[in-house]
């Protein structure tokens, strides 16, 4: 890699951890591209060659988060050959995951209303959606004409009960909880 490319891939990766930071701060409406531009020392020409404005940035930082959380569930139910328990081992990961501030308000709170209901989705189905799509499939526990149905169903509860365990003052309880009604949620299934 040449030595400008190295310097443009530094410069987004800058901006990038800055609106991360400032998005989970402050929420995208309370985030102003002049507060990254502050904070970073860059120029807003050297923002806009590699976003196209805020709701650029935000998706960008929104694919990079998904992505980590993404490689946090594969590790945690990495060599489990039950689906089932996969499923269980993986939204339990999620809901613990959940409680990070970033996690929560950038995927969970602001990403749906920014980019919109049907964009968020397709973004959730590269990610956490298709993966508890697979893990479906894969149990066989529903006719394959139902899987998407029960993905909704599943991730709608189990984003439910992350938030929920999220904004408790003492989470430790709070996941027990939810822990044990995931559990019974999944045994009727």
């Amino acid at each position: 890699m040449n030595l400008k490319a190295e310097r443009g891939a530094a410069t987004r990766e800058q901006l990038l951890a800055i609106a991360t930071r400032l998005f989970a701060e402050h929420g995208y409406d309370g985030t102003s591209v002049e507060a990254v531009l502050q904070e970073s020392g860059l120029s807003r020409g050297a923002l806009y060659h590699h976003f196209a404005g805020k709701d650029a940035l935000f998706e960008a930082v929104l694919e990079a988060i998904e992505t980590d959380v993404g490689v946090k569930l594969a590790r945690a139910t990495a060599g489990l050959k039950d689906p089932r328990e996969a499923l269980r081992v993986g939204a339990l990961s999620w809901i613990r995951l959940a409680g990070d501030p970033v996690i929560r308000r950038i995927i969970l709170i602001d990403a749906p209303s920014v980019l919109g209901w049907e964009a968020w989705r397709a973004m959730e189905e590269r990610h956490a959606f298709g993966m508890l799509k697979a893990v479906l499939e894969a149990s066989e526990a529903f006719p394959p004409e139902e899987v998407d149905l029960q993905a909704h169903v599943l991730l709608a509860a189990i984003n439910e009960l992350a938030l929920l365990a999220a904004r408790t003052d003492d989470t430790a309880p709070a996941e027990a909880a939810a822990e044990e009604l995931l559990n019974r949620l999944l045994r009727a299934n």
